[in-house]
């Protein structure tokens, strides 16, 4: 198994994506490498000052460019083709890596993933997944929370088809429970898409929905999957995770709470794109880095995005 990371992107890179590469190499399994991508006089300057010792399951792919965090995604992929995200997606396509994985420009790493390996046939949107804690000591899978601002109530109902499978093959949860944010546990609740959204959720065969849920709900197990367009949910997992924030600040120290830091899981995944693409937060740290690459490791291995395909095929 080989997971390619981009070195250049992030708000700390090169640094902290080195640093967090080295401390993953240091306990990976034996059967997976790593493929640094970036500025390879870069990389290896920095590899010898965070690794003790040599590591024999990294491979550098150079590339030259960067496409920095502010650049406009489509033009820069196009000006730039030997950028680090550039290479990473190219080496995702022909099949030479199993995972690519940026804390790079995220607008980027979105279009690079459906300019390149594409969206599975019959997927409307794909959409960027992100894991919220639940007390029960597990993650309910949300979806979207940031590629899709807008959506369409047939958009959010797929959103939980997907979003079913991937929980499935990435949890091992046998029927997840999919339920759609809004703002009342009542059927008719919520906006014009939410209401039309709850009936095709509601009709479809392919999941067990279990109805709406509110914020207050968000961490009580209420649900596997959660669905909610991509403002809606770029809202809430950002004010869920602010609470890590919080708590540090005020001196709370709780192993649930410690869970809402962005660093424990690491990154959030493309669902709906024909491979794996793990998209990291641009202040990703070296633990984050860490934790993304285990990420990438279970995907690979859970088939998630085969078993979408065979689901809408």
């Amino acid at each position: 198994m080989k997971i390619a990371v981009d070195i250049m992107g992030g708000d700390f890179a090169p640094e902290a994506i080195v640093e967090g590469v080295a401390m993953a190499a240091t306990s990976l399994p034996k059967d997976v490498q790593l493929v640094l991508i970036g500025q390879q006089r870069v990389i290896e300057t920095l590899l010898p000052k965070y690794a003790t010792e040599p590591l024999s399951n990294i491979e550098i792919v150079h590339a030259e460019d960067v496409i920095e965090m502010g650049e406009h995604p489509t033009k820069a992929l196009s000006q730039k083709p030997n950028s680090s995200i550039g290479v990473g997606f190219k080496l995702l396509k022909e099949k030479q890596v199993d995972a690519f994985c940026s804390a790079g420009n995220t607008g980027a790493m979105h279009v690079g993933a459906l300019f390149s390996i594409k969206a599975i046939e019959g997927v409307m949107r794909p959409c960027i997944a992100g894991f919220v804690p639940q007390l029960s000591g597990g993650h309910a899978v949300m979806l979207d929370i940031g590629a899709n601002a807008d959506c369409k109530p047939e958009m959010l109902a797929q959103f939980g088809e997907i979003g079913s499978v991937y929980a499935q093959a990435t949890f091992g949860i046998e029927n997840p429970r999919v339920a759609l944010m809004n703002i009342g546990s009542e059927e008719q609740k919520g906006s014009l898409v939410a209401q039309a959204a709850y009936q095709l959720l509601k009709e479809s065969r392919r999941i067990n929905f279990v109805g709406n849920i509110e914020g207050n709900d968000m961490f009580f197990d209420k649900a596997d999957v959660i669905v909610t367009d991509g403002f809606t949910g770029n809202a809430l997992f950002k004010l869920g995770e602010s609470i890590y924030a919080l708590t540090k600040k005020r001196g709370i120290s709780d192993e649930f709470l410690d869970k809402t830091n962005y660093e424990s899981v690491g990154g959030s995944p493309i669902v709906g794109v024909n491979g794996n693409v793990i998209i990291a937060h641009g202040i990703s740290s070296a633990l984050a880095i860490k934790n993304m690459i285990g990420l990438a490791i279970r995907q690979v291995q859970s088939d998630a995005y085969n078993k979408i395909a065979q689901m809408l095929s």
